[in-house]
């Protein structure tokens, strides 16, 4: 009987460093709302990024313990510019949920 392989990890040529990955801090409505009860963190992140990644991103800049890390790849919107129509890039997010005794602090 056949054995299924699991995929081989991807070898990256460039290795991103921790202020490489976090582009910005999403901070919206529903972004405070998920820190205030949920101690969970929206970032914008690097294309290339991995969940590893964002984790150890996350710890060395904001010195806290990262439990979980969800990512989303968003696609991007059409929009009208005078008579044509363009596209906004695709972007990456990133949710992180921090360990209960930590917290970041925006503004």
């Amino acid at each position: 009987m056949a054995h299924i392989q699991p995929p081989k990890p991807v070898e990256r040529t460039v290795k991103l460093e921790p202020h490489q990955v976090l582009l910005r801090p999403l901070v919206t409505e529903k972004g405070v709302h998920r820190a205030s009860r949920n101690n969970q963190y929206a970032f914008q992140i690097h294309r290339d990024a991995t969940k590893i990644d964002v984790r150890a991103a996350v710890e060395s800049l904001f010195d806290v313990k990262v439990t979980a890390v969800r990512t989303q790849t968003r696609k991007g919107k059409f929009r009208r510019f005078r008579n044509r129509m363009g596209r906004t890039s695709d972007w990456k997010k990133a949710i992180v949920q921090l360990h209960a005794d930590d917290r970041i602090d925006f503004f």
